[in-house]
């Protein structure tokens, strides 16, 4: 179970603090895709780098299975995995090589990668191009090696920053695909995301996040009957028009 507990982050800018992040608390249970939900600017990049241990927060602390951020970093990253947008592969390396290099920088056995790599290859359907180097790949095949190797370590959890920005729809349907798998392998999900029409199809408990700040949470069905909106949008509409008095 992933849970964050009151994290705060605030930044520099134009001679002025900026609050990135304000006392924001969730946590998700094995087996949960999580939304994290919001615009551009609403917090969700510096919440997902503060789980990293790639940004210390002013105040709070996420923690992983009683593994806390601001203690041991370092063994928190060994149980994430995390898959980005901006996420790319080595173009000179096969996708075999890809893996067991990532496996190798969690520290993985050589023997347990090789045994993590041909699972992931008939997991994603990479038997056919498990040997290409990277270069060669179709945008499909590129995709489905990104994705396998953010679960080369079996973490128990997975971060996805915008996966489906820029995919077309054969490429977004690999993405639910996958987030599919993760929620079936009894993983806590977190999804990073703008694009609330696709996160209404994937995910089971919604966070919205305006301004740092979570507004509503929960489900589809509990968001609907507090606010009285049908679709993720008209809620995110309704939180945002009362967080600033509209």
């Amino acid at each position: 179970m992933l849970n964050v507990n009151e994290i705060t982050k605030t930044f520099e800018a134009d001679n002025r603090s900026v609050v990135a992040v304000d006392r924001l608390s969730f946590h998700v249970p094995k087996g949960e895709v999580y939304g994290l939900l919001g615009p551009n600017g609403a917090g969700k990049t510096t919440t997902l780098r503060i789980i990293l241990g790639l940004l210390q927060p002013d105040s709070g602390h996420a923690d992983i299975g009683g593994i806390r951020t601001d203690r041991a970093p370092m063994k928190v990253r060994e149980q994430l995995g995390m898959v980005s947008a901006n996420d790319g592969i080595y173009p000179w390396l096969t996708v075999r090589e890809i893996l067991m290099f990532f496996a190798d920088l969690y520290g993985l056995e050589p023997s347990k990668a090789a045994e993590n790599v041909e699972s992931l290859a008939d997991r994603f359907d990479m038997r056919t191009f498990l040997d290409r180097r990277a270069s060669t790949l179709s945008t499909g095949q590129r995709q489905r090696a990104i994705l396998s190797r953010g679960l080369i370590h079996d973490p128990p959890v997975m971060l996805l920053d915008e996966p489906t920005r820029g995919l077309d729809v054969l490429g977004s349907q690999i993405v639910f695909q996958y987030i599919g798998l993760l929620r079936d392998s009894g993983k806590s999900v977190v999804v990073s995301t703008h694009r609330l029409d696709e996160a209404e199809r994937l995910c089971d408990r919604f966070g919205l996040l305006n301004k740092g700040q979570l507004g509503y949470e929960g489900s589809l069905a509990e968001l609907q009957e507090r606010s009285g909106c049908r679709t993720l949008v008209e809620i995110f509409t309704d939180m945002a028009g009362e967080q600033t008095g509209a």
